[in-house]
C-alpha cells in the first residue's frame, strides 16, 4: 500500500498501469457524452438492458473463437431491436419489454458461460471488469470506438438534440426519429463494449448514468452538460484506478464509487444553490 508518490512512480514504471489509465480516461469521456443523451431521453433502463445483453455475445464469441467485439455488438444491437419490436407490436410498454428482453439475454449469457467452465472464461472479469489487464490491442479498440461515437454525435448533433428535447417538432420537420433512436442504440452498444474491460457489464450502466446525472444537476445548458459529464467521467476513472491500484480493490467498483461520490457532491450543491 502506498500514496500518490508510489502510484506516480508505478505509473511511469509499468506499462499495464499506463494502459489502464489511458483506457479509463477514454471510457470516462465516451460514457459521459453518450450518457447525457441517455438521461435526457429517459433511457437509463435501455442502457442497463444493452449492457447486460452483450454477455451472451461475449460468450458466443469465445466459443466460436471470434472477436468478443463482434459478438457483443451483435447481441447488444439485436436486443435493442428486439425491445423496440416488442414494444411497438404489442400493448406492452417499453420498461416491460426491456425487463423481459435484457433478463433473457443475460440469463442466456450466464448459461453459455457455465457450459464453458474450465475453458478459460473468466465470468468475474466479464461482469465487473479488470482495467489493469487492458492490452495495447484493447486500447486501440477503445480509441476506435470512442472516435466513432464522438464523430457520429458531432455529425448528427442537431438531429439528436432536437429529437431529444422536442420529438414532436423533430417528427413535424421530417426527421426519422426511429432511425435516430436506433443510431443511439448502436452507439450505446459500442460504448458498452468499450467499457467491458474497465467497469464490466454490471457496472457500465453506472458510468453511463452517474456522471451525466451529476452534470445535469450543475447546469441547464446541454453543451455545458456534455463537457461537465465528460470531465466527471474522467475524474472518476482516474481516481478509481488510483484507489484500485493503491488499495488493491476492484477497479470497476472503485470508479463507480468515485462517480457516485461526485454525484452526491453535485446533488448537495444543487440543493444549496436552489
Amino acid at each position: 500500500m502506498g500514496g500518490p508518490a508510489f502510484f506516480l512512480e508505478s505509473l511511469v514504471k509499468y506499462q499495464y498501469l499506463q494502459n489502464a489509465m489511458i483506457a479509463a480516461v477514454m471510457v470516462g469521456v465516451i460514457c459521459g457524452v453518450i450518457g447525457c443523451f441517455i438521461i435526457l431521453r429517459g433511457m437509463a433502463l435501455m442502457g442497463d438492458a444493452i449492457s447486460h445483453a452483450v454477455l451472451p455475445g461475449v460468450a458466443l464469441a469465445h466459443i466460436f473463437g471470434v472477436s468478443f467485439f463482434i459478438g457483443a455488438v451483435t447481441t447488444g444491437v439485436a436486443t435493442a431491436l428486439g425491445i423496440g419490436y416488442v414494444s411497438q407490436h404489442s400493448k406492452l410498454k417499453d420498461d416491460t419489454a426491456i425487463g423481459v428482453m435484457f433478463t433473457a439475454a443475460f440469463a442466456l449469457g450466464v448459461v453459455l458461460i457455465t457450459l464453458r467452465r474450465g475453458t478459460g472464461v473468466d465470468l468475474w472479469h466479464i461482469l465487473f471488469g479488470n482495467v489493469l489487464a487492458v492490452s495495447r490491442a484493447d486500447l486501440w479498440m477503445i480509441f476506435a470506438i470512442g472516435l466513432l461515437v464522438l464523430v457520429s454525435i458531432f455529425l448528427f448533433y442537431k438531429q439528436l438534440l432536437l429529437s431529444t428535447f422536442d420529438p414532436t417538432m423533430a417528427r413535424a420537420v421530417g426527421m426519422p426519429n426511429s432511425l435516430i433512436h436506433y443510431l443511439l442504440m448502436l452507439l450505446l452498444s459500442l460504448v458498452t463494449v468499450a467499457s467491458l474491460k474497465t467497469v464490466g457489464i454490471v457496472l457500465v450502466v453506472a458510468m453511463l448514468v452517474t456522471p451525466g446525472a451529476a452534470a445535469y444537476l450543475l447546469t441547464e445548458r446541454f453543451s455545458v452538460m456534455l463537457l461537465l459529464s465528460s470531465i466527471l467521467g474522467v475524474i472518476s476513472s482516474i481516481a478509481g484506478v488510483y484507489f484500485s491500484f493503491v488499495y488493491d480493490v476492484a477497479t470497476g467498483a472503485s470508479i463507480v464509487l468515485v462517480a457516485s461520490l461526485l454525484f452526491s457532491f453535485s446533488f448537495m450543491y444543487s440543493r444549496v444553490k436552489s
